[in-house]
C-alpha cells in the first residue's frame, strides 16, 4: 500500500513540475522514471496472478487480531485494493490516464535508440558491427557517441518500457503514429516479455485480451495479430542469425583485445556493446526456449552452440578484470585532459547559468582536472559516486518546466556529461557496468533450459572446449539477489552451487570416459605385444620356412601388432584420432579457469576430474582382475600388472593436455588397491587375489590336487586324472609371485599373510587338542626317548597321528606359499639396492635389541624386516598369530619341514624359551625314534622309512637354529645317503 501511495505521489509531482524526459539527454532521470512505472505495473500484474492472495491476507489479519487484540490497520485498504485490481490493466490505465503525456514523451525518446539497436543482422554485417579491423586507421581513436549509456542498454528493458508503457497509456496509440510504430516494432521482437526473473507474459495475448474489451481498438487488435504472425514466422530465424553473427564478432573482438590489451582503453565501449548484444540474445533464447510456439522451424529455438557465445562473454569479462589498470591509465588522462576541458568550454558558452547549477558544474571540472596518472601508478582508489550523483541531481534540476537552465536547450552539455559519467564508471565501477551490460543471471531461474543448453553443447565436439562457460555462468547468479530479500540468498546460493557442480561433474565424467577409453585401447595394443601371443607368429613363420600349406584366400589372417598405425591417407580418421580430439577439446575446457568463486565457495574444476578418475580407475582395475567368485577364475597377476602399466603410461600422457598431478592420482589409486577396501568401501584386488589364492589354489594344494614344487619355486597340478580348472604354475611361478607382490605391495601382502595365518591358527588349534589328548604319553616319550621298547609301547598309545601329519602338511603348504610371496616381495621392493645398510643378515637386527627385550619389541623388529621383504629366521606374522591363540611330494609331505621349523620357532618365541635348545631336544627325540624304526624293516610303521629320514634332514637343513653337525652327532649320515639313493631309485622306477 505504501509503495502504491509513494508511486502516485511521485507521478503527481512529476506532472505538476511538467518534467522533461528524453533518454538521449537526461538518461539517468528518464531511465529511473520508466523503471518506476514499469516496476509498479509489474508488481500489480504479479499480484493479480496470486490466486490465494485474499486468503493469505485474511489469515494474516486474523493472526494479527489474535496477537494484538485488534485488526491490522491497513487491512481494509488492502482488501479494497485487491477488489479494485481484479482486472489489473483496467485499473492501471485509469490511474495512468492523467500521466499519458509525460509517459508518452519519455517512451517516444526511445525512437532514437530502440530502432537502431533492433536492426536486422544484415545491417550488422554490412556495418561490420563490433569489428576493430573494419577501420584500421581509426583503431586507436576512442569509441564514443552521443548516447553512450544507451549503447549497452538491455533490449528486454526497452521492450518492457514500450509495451507496458503504451498499455498503461494506450490512448496515444490511436492518436500518435510515432507511438504506434514504436509499439508495433516492440511487438515484432518476440512472444514473451519478462515481468521479473522467470515470470513472463505473452505480450500479444495479454494485449489482445485487453484491447478486445475496448471500443475503437479493433485496428490495434489487428496490428497485434499481424505482429504475432510475423514473430512466429520470422523471429526465430532472425535471432538465430544474430547469435551466429555475434559468436564470430565477439570471438574476433576478444582475440584482438587479448593480443593488444592496450586497445581496451579507447575501445572499452565496444566490449560493453558486445556483452550487451550477447546478453540480449541469450535472454531472448532462454525465454522462448521455455515456451516454444507452434512453428514449422522449432530448431530455430534450439542453439547447440550457445556455449561459445557464453564462453567469449566470460573471456571478455576476465579480460576487463585482468587489464583494469590499462583502462584506468587511459581514462584518467582522458577525463583530466579531454572531458574536463570540453565541459569547461561548454559551460563557458552557456548564456544562462544559475548559481546552484554553476556550483555543481564547477565541481565537475575541479574533480576531473585534478586527476593525474600518478594516482593510478600509486594504486589509489577512485570514487566518482558523488560526481555521478551530482549529475543526476543536475538532471532533475534542469528538467522541470520552470528551470532557469533547461537541459533540453543544451544537448552538448548532456552529451559530454553522459560520456564523462561512462568514463568515470570505467574508473571505479566497472563491476556495476558489467552487471548492467552482461547480466545473465536469468539462467538461474530457467534451470531446465540451462541444463538442456549444456547437454546440447556437450554432444557437439566443436563446443566441448567452451563447456566451462556453463559453470562459470553460475558465478554471476548472485547478481539476481536483492538487499530487500535477504532470505532468498540461501536458496539462490544452493541452486547456483547445484548447477555448477552438476556441470563440472558431467564435464569430468565425459573427460574421464574418453581418458579410460584411450587407456583401454592402449591396453589392448599393449596386450598384443605380450609373449603369450607370440606362438601364432612363430607358427606362421615356421610354416612359411617349411613351405607348408598357407591359409586359404577366404580365411582372415590375424593382423600384426602395429598395423593400426599404418595409414595410406591423412584424411582417414581412426577411432583413436576421434578420442584424442575429444580429449583435447575437453581438457582445453579445464585449462581456461584453474579456479573460480561461486557465492564465496572456491571451485577448482580439475579436482572434479581427479575425483572422477580416481573412482573410475579404481573400478576399472578391479574389473580388469576378471574375478568370478562362482567359477573361481581370475586374471594372472602378470597380465593385470601389464594392463595397469599400460593404463598408467596412458594416464601420464594426460599431463600433456591439462596441468594436473597424475602421479599423485595413480599412487593414490594403487595404494588403495593394497588395502582390503578402497575409499568407497568397494573390494580391491588385494581382497580378490587373497580370496582366490586361499580358496582356489591353497585349498586344492591342501587336498594334494596341487603340489608344491621347491625346485621350480611354484605350485603345479598333479598328473592324475582330474578336471583342471587352471594351471597352478601359471599363477604361482616366480614371475607371477613378483607381479603379485608388486600389485599388492607390503600392505596388501600383510593382509594376505593375516588371512593365511588365520587358516594356520585354525589348524594349530586342532593340533593343540590332539596334544592335550596325548599329553601324558608325550611327556613319557620325552623322558624315555632312549629306551626303545618303552618308546615302542608309548608310540602305540598315541592317537590321531595321521590327523597330526595332515594338519602339519596343510600348515607347511600355507607357509611355503607365504615364503614364496615374501621372497617375491623382496625382489619387487629391491630395498637392498636403495638401502645398502640392509644388505647384512637379519641376525644383525638382533644386535640392536636389549638382552631383556620382550616379545613385542622383538616382534616389531622382525615385522619391520618382513614388511621390507627381507627373510627372517622367525616368522613375525606367525608369532603374532600363535601369540593371539594362547588359549614337492605328491602329498605335499615335504611342506612338513616348513611347518615344523616355523611353528616351533613361533611357539618358543611366544613362550620366551630358548629355540635352539628345544630344537636340539626335538632332534634327539626324533633321531632316536627313527633309529628304532629302522631296526625292524617288517613293521608297518617302517613304510616309506627313507622318505622320513630325508624329512628329518630337510628340517635340519632349512632350520636356522640346527646344523648338520648336530644331526650327525645323533643320526648317522650313511642312513641319509642310502635314503637319497633309495628314493631316487623309486622315482626312476615310477617314471619308467
Amino acid at each position: 500500500m505504501e509503495f502504491r501511495d509513494h508511486v502516485y505521489e511521485l507521478l503527481n509531482t512529476i506532472d505538476a513540475c511538467q518534467c522533461f524526459f528524453n533518454i538521449t539527454v537526461n538518461f539517468d532521470f528518464t531511465k529511473s522514471f520508466l523503471d518506476l512505472i514499469v516496476t509498479y505495473a509489474s508488481v500489480i500484474i504479479m499480484l493479480s496472478r496470486i490466486d490465494d492472495k485474499k486468503v493469505l491476507v485474511g489469515m494474516y489479519n486474523c493472526a494479527h487480531e489474535m496477537s494484538n487484540g485488534n485488526s491490522e490497520p491497513s487491512y481494509p485498504r488492502l482488501g479494497q485494493m485487491f477488489l479494485e485490481y481484479e482486472q489489473p490493466l483496467k485499473k492501471l490505465t485509469e490511474e495512468f490516464g492523467p500521466h499519458t503525456k509525460v509517459v508518452t514523451e519519455a517512451l517516444l525518446s526511445l525512437q532514437m535508440v530502440y530502432p537502431r539497436r533492433n536492426l536486422p543482422v544484415e545491417q550488422w554485417r554490412s556495418a561490420q558491427l563490433l569489428s576493430l579491423l573494419s577501420a584500421p586507421a581509426a583503431m586507436l581513436s576512442p569509441a564514443c557517441c552521443d548516447t553512450m549509456a544507451c549503447e549497452y542498454l538491455s533490449m528486454d528493458v526497452m521492450e518492457r518500457w514500450i509495451i507496458l508503457g503504451f498499455l498503461l497509456c494506450h490512448s496515444s496509440l490511436n492518436t500518435n503514429a510515432a507511438s504506434q510504430e514504436l509499439w508495433k516494432m516492440a511487438l515484432r521482437s518476440g512472444l514473451y516479455l519478462t515481468l521479473i526473473r522467470d515470470e513472463v507474459i505473452n505480450i500479444h495475448k495479454f494485449s489482445e485480451d485487453y484491447f478486445d474489451g475496448l471500443k475503437g481498438y479493433s485496428k490495434r487488435v489487428a496490428d497485434i495479430k499481424e505482429c504475432r504472425e510475423h514473430v512466429v514466422t520470422n523471429c526465430g530465424a532472425i535471432h538465430r542469425e544474430k547469435r551466429h553473427f555475434l559468436r564470430n564478432a565477439v570471438k574476433e573482438l576478444y582475440k584482438i583485445l587479448e593480443d593488444e590489451p592496450g586497445l581496451l582503453g579507447p575501445k572499452a565501449l565496444f566490449v560493453f556493446m558486445a556483452l550487451s548484444f550477447s546478453r540480449d540474445e541469450i535472454g531472448w533464447l532462454v525465454r522462448h526456449s521455455e515456451n516454444v510456439p507452434k512453428t514449422k522451424t522449432p530448431e530455430d529455438y534450439v542453439d547447440s552452440q550457445i556455449a561459445e557465445l557464453l564462453f567469449y562473454m566470460q573471456r571478455l569479462r576476465t579480460l576487463l578484470a585482468k587489464h583494469n589498470s590499462v583502462i584506468q591509465r587511459y581514462h584518467v588522462m582522458y577525463l583530466a585532459q579531454f572531458d574536463s576541458l570540453v565541459i569547461n568550454d561548454t559551460i563557458q558558452s552557456m548564456y544562462v547559468c544559475p548559481e546552484e547549477e554553476s556550483v555543481l558544474m564547477s565541481s565537475f571540472i575541479s574533480i576531473l582536472s585534478a586527476l593525474s596518472l600518478k594516482q593510478v601508478e600509486n594504486g589509489e582508489e577512485f570514487d566518482f559516486k558523488a560526481l555521478r550523483l551530482d549529475w543526476l541531481r543536475l538532471q532533475a534540476y534542469t528538467s522541470v518546466s520552470k528551470a532557469a537552465l533547461a537541459l533540453k536547450e543544451y544537448p552538448d552539455l548532456a552529451k559530454i556529461m553522459n560520456m564523462t559519467q561512462f568514463h568515470t564508471r570505467l574508473m571505479d565501477d566497472i563491476d556495476g557496468l558489467l552487471v548492467e551490460a552482461a547480466d545473465i543471471s536469468i539462467l538461474c531461474y530457467y534451470p531446465r533450459v540451462f541444463e538442456k543448453m549444456f547437454t546440447q553443447g556437450s554432444e557437439d565436439v566443436a563446443m566441448q572446449r567452451y563447456l566451462m562457460a556453463f559453470p562459470m555462468a553460475c558465478t554471476h547468479f548472485n547478481q539476481s539477489c536483492h538487499d530487500m530479500c535477504p532470505e532468498e540468498m540461501e536458496e539462490i546460493e544452493k541452486r547456483s552451487l547445484k548447477l555448477c557442480v552438476t556441470f563440472l561433474e558431467e564435464i569430468a565424467r565425459q573427460t574421464c570416459t574418453v581418458v579410460l577409453e584411450i587407456c583401454a585401447e592402449q591396453c589392448n595394443l599393449n596386450d598384443q605385444l605380450l609373449a603369450k601371443h607370440c606362438a601364432d607368429t612363430i607358427s606362421r613363420a615356421r610354416n612359411k620356412k617349411q613351405k607348408k600349406q598357407m591359409p586359404k584366400k577366404g580365411e582372415v589372417q590375424k593382423e600384426k601388432p602395429g598395423t593400426e598405425s599404418q595409414r595410406k591417407d591423412r584424411a582417414i580418421v581412426t577411432n583413436m584420432d576421434r578420442m584424442h580430439l575429444t580429449l583435447s577439446e575437453l581438457c582445453t575446457a579445464f585449462s581456461h579457469y584453474p579456479d573460480f568463486t561461486v557465492f564465496n565457495h572456491i571451485v577448482v574444476p580439475a579436482e572434479f576430474l581427479l575425483s572422477q578418475l580416481e573412482t573410475r580407475l579404481t573400478k576399472t582395475i578391479v574389473r580388469m582382475a576378471n574375478y568370478n567368485q562362482t567359477t573361481h577364475e581370475i586374471s594372472r597377476p602378470s597380465d593385470l600388472l601389464a594392463g595397469i602399466r599400460a593404463y598408467t603410461a596412458s594416464l601420464h600422457s594426460l599431463s600433456c593436455y591439462i596441468n594436473i598431478d597424475m602421479t599423485r592420482l595413480v599412487k593414490c589409486v594403487l595404494l588403495q588397491q593394497t588395502q582390503p577396501l578402497d575409499s568407497q568401501g568397494g573390494q580391491t584386488i588385494t581382497t580378490l587375489y587373497t580370496n582366490w589364492y586361499l580358496e582356489g589354489l591353497l585349498r586344492q594344494a591342501s587336498n594334494a590336487v596341487i603340489i608344491h614344487c621347491p625346485t621350480m619355486h611354484c605350485f603345479m597340478n598333479q598328473t592324475i586324472e582330474n578336471e583342471r580348472t587352471f594351471h597352478a604354475e601359471e599363477f604361482s611361478d616366480i614371475v607371477e609371485m613378483q607381479a603379485l607382490a608388486e600389485l599388492l605391495g607390503p600392505y596388501g601382502l600383510k593382509f594376505l599373510s593375516e588371512n593365511l595365518m588365520w587358516h594356520i591358527t585354525s589348524q594349530v588349534a586342532e593340533l593343540k587338542k590332539l596334544v592335550i589328548e596325548n599329553m601324558d604319553t608325550l611327556v613319557q616319550m620325552r623322558a624315555k626317548f632312549d629306551k626303545p621298547e618303552t618308546m615302542a609301547n608309548l608310540q602305540k598309545k598315541l592317537t590321531g597321528c595321521e590327523n597330526v601329519l595332515k594338519r602339519m602338511t596343510i600348515i607347511g603348504v600355507i607357509l611355503s606359499f607365504r615364503a614364496m610371496v615374501q621372497d617375491s616381495l623382496g625382489d619387487a621392493c629391491d630395498l637392498t639396492r636403495h638401502c645398502p645398510f640392509l644388505m647384512g643378515p637379519i641376525e644383525c637386527l638382533r644386535d640392536f635389541l636389549p638382552p631383556d627385550s620382550d616379545v613385542k619389541m622383538t616382534l616389531s623388529v622382525y615385522e619391520l624386516a618382513s614388511a621390507s621383504g627381507l627373510p627372517c629366521d622367525i616368522d613375525p606374522v606367525l608369532v603374532s598369530a600363535i601369540a593371539s591363540m594362547r588359549t614337492g611330494h605328491q602329498n605335499n609331505i615335504h611342506c612338513l619341514t616348513t611347518a615344523v621349523n616355523q611353528l616351533s620357532a613361533a611357539m618358543f618365541t611366544v613362550q620366551r624359551k630358548n629355540i635352539e635348545q628345544h630344537l636340539k631336544e626335538f632332534l634327539l627325540v626324533a633321531s632316536s625314534t627313527l633309529l628304532q624304526l629302522g631296526q625292524n624293516s617288517e613293521r608297518l610303521e617302517a613304510k616309506n622309512r627313507e622318505s622320513i629320514y630325508l624329512l628329518l634332514h630337510l628340517i635340519v637343513e632349512e632350520s636356522p637354529f640346527l646344523s648338520q653337525d648336530m644331526l650327525e652327532s645323533c643320526f648317522p649320515y650313511v642312513l641319509l645317503r642310502n635314503s637319497y639313493r633309495e628314493v631316487y631309485k623309486t622315482f626312476i622306477h615310477t617314471l619308467g
